[in-house]
């Protein structure tokens, strides 16, 4: 990470040299891929600014900090930085046990999700985001495989005289975040630079980590008509793996570790680089062409807690996982501006194109007496996955109260692995596999009054199995898993939401959506044991809910808010799953009506604030969950929790310096509570403590040229 901070902070200095006037652009949401407010958009839709996710003395580590109090939306922070954020929409994703799973994200239009479904968030950097958008139902599924909801974060465009910024977070269990940020403009180019330390000793035994980001984005016009963007962004992550806890661990020793753990040193590495660039240009009448291209590499090196004898199959692929991903794509897209019928008229025509090709080593995890150490190879091979898909959107404002919105998308994803292991009784497991599906989705809007919109929406959803979800098969045979198939689903929602004007100072905006999907062929985990998930395809789940939010603010500073999920997320038919590890017939019954784990019946978030630009500032959040089922079975739950935080500080104007000073307490209570549960965790160990009551001193400052 040397290089990439040395990079940056070149890059800073240069920069920070020049200056000149630049406009900011209104804030507007993408969700269906034309400029709109996302008052106008017939969809859940939700828009964070980075300056609310640095506030309230949030130590701008993990994005859980900031979109929590987002309907719909269950981000928990596992205290485990080897296994990211567990990050569910609507119940999509829930099941993930590491990284990110049926939600699409994107970084400056970059997908952080790779074609597969597979997605990370460890390389967001905070500390320059300019703004986090969060779209939950039916056009979700727009954006192609694994469209439970969709999550897009943009860099801060550099605009205006230059500007220099640092902070430094310190709290308990040995946190630390220094961070340092140049943005601003020149007559020619916008800039945005930052680079961030984080290091962390962590709440549990064996969970300390390291983490070092860096990210830039540039802006210049080539002309009057066409408009760049570069943007680049490094990762460097080392992280200790403190695993899960029994209920009886949890409940007796929150801190621990089990000894497997510390035996085994588990851990993981992840360095990963990445550039894309973006060209916009105008045609002229109403039409424009937007390219984007981008490349990336992605190295990880995993060590589990696998049992020495576990491996003694000569089938096993060993106890240390190592990926070196190369990732490339583009997105072609053609947007246009009219009249149909005498009304206007926008639509939007693409084709998107992504691809990773994955070297995978398996090694084991010993040496002899000698644990926790790259042993022998146990596993080889090249992957690859990729997508091509075309689509259609459009927004048409029919009547004058009325507007429709619809699109289509067709998404093919191939898979394909060439084994380069074959030896004695683990023989040749190449193979390939195509899925592909067209998906729908459509929305009508009626202007109720000037400030009220009612919408409903429809449309099909897909969700193909991941690479690691077909890495094994449940009998314990080699080779990928290529009899699972893709989940597919039909998504409906109806909405309403209102914006009170600006009357004695009082702006508040509302929203309430019901929301129901079927998927059918939901993938599940069929075996879970000796540090190996294996999946298949059951019956029909339903996942029906509603959402309700409500935000105010009051000048010159006070802000208000409230959020409310109700999710009943269910298995609709009953299936069979295995007991044990290996399984050729799975006899343990999961019965219809059981509650897909990793899913909360009931979120509440409320928060109230008064944060003037400067002088005292100062907050209180809550938040609560119900219980949360940690298996299929539904044999053993995360309990409910309640949490109440306090921050407050101190922000001095003293032109051209602004400096602030702020403090945070976490878990006032000191309640105890599992932050995250591991799905279907095969040795019981589901839960993922959060750490009692914690403290946030956060000090930043900021120099205008």
């Amino acid at each position: 990470m040397k290089r990439p901070l040395s990079w940056i902070a070149w890059l800073v200095a240069a920069l920070a040299g020049h200056a000149a006037a630049q406009s900011l652009p209104a804030v507007t949401v993408t969700a269906t891929r034309t400029q709109a407010a996302p008052f106008e958009v017939p969809a859940s839709v939700d828009v964070i600014e980075g300056d609310r996710l640095r506030s309230a003395g949030r130590a701008e580590v993990n994005l859980s900090e900031g979109i929590a109090g987002v309907p719909g939306v269950a981000a928990r922070d596992r205290q485990n930085y080897a296994q990211d954020l567990q990050l569910s929409i609507r119940g999509f994703g829930a099941r993930s046990t590491f990284g990110v799973r049926g939600v699409r994200i994107y970084v400056d239009g970059i997908p952080a999700t790779m074609p597969d479904g597979q997605g990370q968030l460890s390389h967001i950097d905070l500390s320059s985001a300019g703004r986090v958008e969060l779209l939950r139902g039916p056009f979700s599924a727009l954006y192609g495989n694994s469209s439970g909801g969709v999550l897009q974060v943009f860099t801060e465009r550099g605009a205006g005289p230059p500007v220099v910024s640092a902070s430094f977070a310190t709290g308990s269990d040995g946190l630390s975040r220094p961070s340092v940020r140049a943005s601003g403009s020149t007559p020619s180019l916008g800039y945005s630079v930052g680079a961030s330390h984080f290091t962390t000793d962590g709440f549990r035994d064996h969970s300390g980590a390291q983490r070092d980001v860096a990210n830039a984005r540039l802006d210049w016009q080539h002309g009057a008509d066409s408009d760049w963007m570069l943007v680049a962004n490094a990762l460097d992550l080392r992280a200790d793996d403190p695993l899960g806890l029994s209920r009886a661990q949890f409940e007796t020793a929150p801190r621990s570790v089990d000894a497997s753990a510390g035996a085994f040193d588990t851990r993981k590495t992840v360095r990963q680089s990445q550039l894309g660039l973006v060209n916009e240009r105008k045609l002229g009448a109403g039409n424009s062409l937007r390219v984007m291209v981008y490349g990336g590499q992605r190295d990880t090196q995993q060590f589990q807690a696998i049992p020495v004898g576990a491996q003694a199959s000569p089938l096993h692929p060993g106890g240390v996982i190592g990926l070196a991903r190369r990732y490339t794509g583009a997105d072609l897209r053609w947007t246009s501006k009219g009249e149909l019928a005498g009304q206007a008229l926008e639509w939007v025509g693409g084709v998107a194109f992504d691809t990773m090709d994955e070297h995978r080593v398996g090694r084991q995890n010993f040496i002899g007496p000698l644990l926790g150490v790259e042993g022998a190879l146990r596993r080889d091979e090249d992957n690859r996955v990729s997508n091509l898909d075309p689509y259609l959107q459009g927004v048409w404002k029919l009547a004058p109260r009325w507007t429709l919105t619809g699109g289509v998308r067709h998404s093919s994803v191939r898979f394909s692995s060439s084994d380069r292991y074959v030896s004695g009784a683990n023989g040749d497991d190449s193979g390939s596999v195509r899925y592909s599906a067209t998906l729908p989705a459509a929305a009508l809007m009626f202007a109720l009054a000037p400030d009220t919109r009612v919408y409903v929406a429809s449309g099909r959803g897909f969700e193909t199995p991941t690479f690691n979800e077909l890495a094994y098969r449940p009998d314990g045979t080699p080779g990928l898993n290529f009899a699972l198939r893709p989940a597919r689903s039909a998504n409906l929602e109806a909405g309403i939401k209102g914006r009170g004007g600006d009357i004695a100072s009082l702006r508040t905006h509302w929203s309430a959506a019901w929301f129901r999907t079927r998927t059918r062929d939901e993938i599940v985990t069929q075996t879970n044991g000796a540090g190996r998930s294996t999946f298949q395809n059951a019956g029909t789940t339903r996942r029906e809910g509603v959402e309700l939010s409500w935000s105010a603010s009051l000048a010159p500073g006070w802000r208000m808010q409230f959020a409310q999920t109700w999710l009943d997320a269910r298995y609709r038919e009953a299936f069979r799953t295995c007991a044990v590890t290996p399984c050729a017939a799975p006899s343990l019954v999961v019965p219809s009506g059981n509650r897909i784990p990793g899913t909360a019946r009931s979120t509440t978030a409320a928060e109230v604030a008064w944060a003037p630009r400067t002088g005292w500032q100062a907050g209180a959040e809550l938040r609560r969950s119900s219980r949360v089922y940690v298996n299929d079975s539904n044999s053993d739950a995360a309990p409910a929790f309640t949490t109440v935080a306090l921050n407050g500080g101190y922000v001095f104007d003293l032109q051209p310096w602004t400096l602030a000073v702020t403090a945070r307490i976490d878990n006032l209570l000191d309640r105890r509570y599992a932050g995250s549960v591991i799905v279907n965790e095969g040795n019981g160990r589901y839960f993922e403590p959060a750490p009692g009551r914690s403290y946030i001193v956060k000090f930043a400052g900021s120099y205008a040229f």
